[in-house]
């Protein structure tokens, strides 16, 4: 796996499970649609992680760590209310998008080694 596929998995995940949280819920909440929209720009930016562009890397890895830091309170939300549901599919975004954060560190470190290789 690379980059590209590992935020191409992150991106879907965090839609589908976004919207599910959102209509799954008695009382959806428009904050619920966050993953979603994150989902989304990084479905985007993924055609320029395969190509390797560093600036849409470096963007797509800090809106990674802001949604994985988001995250934490639906978790914690879900937890306190007992909804097992709500706090699986979190933990399920949260999982796909520290993989994709962990893959960007490694491309990062990849084409470092490489840039210094050429020299």
């Amino acid at each position: 796996m690379n980059a590209s596929k590992a935020n191409l998995i992150n991106s879907v995940t965090l839609i589908v499970f976004g919207l599910w949280g959102y209509f799954g819920s008695v009382t959806p909440s428009f904050t619920a649609l966050i993953p979603v929209f994150a989902g989304v720009i990084l479905l985007a930016m993924t055609p320029g992680i395969k190509k390797d562009n560093a600036v849409i890397g470096h963007i797509a890895v800090v809106l990674t760590f802001i949604i994985l830091v988001a995250l934490v309170k639906p978790l914690t939300a879900g937890l306190d209310h007992a909804d097992n549901a709500a706090a699986i599919r979190v933990i399920i975004m949260m999982l796909t998008s520290a993989l994709a954060m962990a893959y960007f560190v490694k491309s990062f470190i990849d084409a470092r080694k490489k840039k210094s290789e050429s020299k």
